[in-house]
């Protein structure tokens, strides 16, 4: 009787090298911080942007969207922790 082997079967999974996983627990974390940073660089820069078109006095936009950004990013990567584990 033949043995019929679908494609990716035929490997058996291997164990990811200690030093590998601390690499790619890096380059994940890592990965997480710099979205973080990019979400609140953006909606701050917004909030100035907005201030400077409005011509506010006081930075409200700047305020509003960078503690906005702040909580998106906070939210983001909790999201991508739990995804993780």
């Amino acid at each position: 009787m033949a043995t019929i082997i679908m494609k990716g079967q035929d490997k058996e999974k291997k164990p990811i090298n200690p030093k590998n996983k601390g690499l790619s627990n890096y380059a994940k974390y890592s990965g997480i911080a710099f979205q973080m940073i990019t979400i609140i660089g953006l909606t701050t820069w917004g909030g100035v942007k907005l201030d400077e078109l409005t011509g506010n006095r006081n930075p409200i936009f700047t305020i509003i969207l960078s503690l906005l950004g702040v909580f998106a990013a906070i939210y983001f990567a909790i999201k991508d922790f739990i995804k993780l584990k």
